[in-house]
This record gives C-alpha cells, sequence and structure tokens, in this order.
C-alpha cells in the first residue's frame, strides 16, 4: 500500500466494488460446481482433468500451480480421482519423489465428454454481457490478477 489518502468516497467504491466481485464470483461458481456434478466431477477434480486433459501428464507440483490448489488438497483431490480410475500416478525412476499424474482411458474419456459440455454451460452464464463485454471483462481481471501477484 502507498501513503495516499483515501477519502470516504473511495472506501465506498472499493468496498461495493469487491462486494459485487464477491458475490458474481460466488454465484458464477456455484453454477459451475452444480454443472460438474452432473459429470460426477468436484470443481477441483475437474480443474485437474482439465489440466491433464490439456497438457498431458504433470508432475504433482506443476498441477498445484496449474489448478491452485496445495499439495495436501491435490494429494486429496488425485486420491479420489485415481480411486474413480480416472488418473494414475507414475513414479519418475530417477527422482523417486517426483510423482507424475496422467489420465488415464476412462479419464480421457470423462475429458472429451465434459470439457466442451462445460465451456458451452459457462458461456452460458455470461449471456448477460455482450461478446465484446466478455472479452473486455476477461482482459479487466486479468489486468488485475496480474498487477496483484506483481506485488
Amino acid at each position: 500500500m502507498d501513503d495516499r489518502e483515501i477519502s470516504g468516497a473511495q472506501v465506498a467504491k472499493a468496498l461495493n466494488m469487491w462486494l459485487k466481485f464477491i458475490r458474481a464470483y460466488s454465484t458464477y461458481n456455484k453454477r459451475a460446481a452444480e454443472h460438474l456434478k452432473g459429470f460426477g466431477l468436484s470443481t477441483s477434480q475437474y480443474m485437474v482433468i482439465e489440466c491433464l486433459g490439456h497438457f498431458g501428464p504433470l508432475l504433482t507440483g506443476e498441477l498445484c500451480k496449474k489448478t491452485f490448489r496445495s499439495g495436501g488438497n491435490m494429494t486429496f483431490v488425485v486420491d479420489g480421482l485415481e480411486k474413480a480410475d480416472l488418473v494414475n500416478r507414475i513414479i519418475i525412476e530417477d527422482d523417486r519423489r517426483a510423482i507424475m499424474v496422467g489420465l488415464t482411458p476412462k479419464g480421457k474419456e470423462i475429458y472429451n465428454e465434459a470439457f466442451a459440455k462445460h465451456a458451452e454451460y459457462l458461456d452460458g452464464l455470461a449471456t448477460a454481457l455482450s461478446e465484446d463485454e466478455r472479452a473486455e471483462f476477461a482482459r479487466l481481471l486479468k489486468k488485475v490478477g496480474l498487477a496483484l501477484a506483481e506485488e
């Protein structure tokens, strides 16, 4: 934070923006999670499957970074996906501490079935915005996210 004076009006605007963001995110996220239940997946499980579907097998640490999950949470998520025969763990012979995670054939089927349908569903959630507004909204969210990551 810098030392500039913040007026009461600025505080009110900041809180107003934050509340609108939280409400919109919460509603959007809840609806997305409900849709994923139709595929038998939690949001975290879907994020792992989607990531592996795009990038192929990854080290668990890379999966954590790409899905914004902690190591402990990732272990729990991968355990569940492995139990459902959607992913498998691959031990790296050169470094037995390193574990790769990859999709099984059943996991690839779920990815192929769920990815396009979920993307279409998410697109439908944003119909209040025009195509141009969606692009601008995505650009602004990225701008804020990158600025915060630099701090």
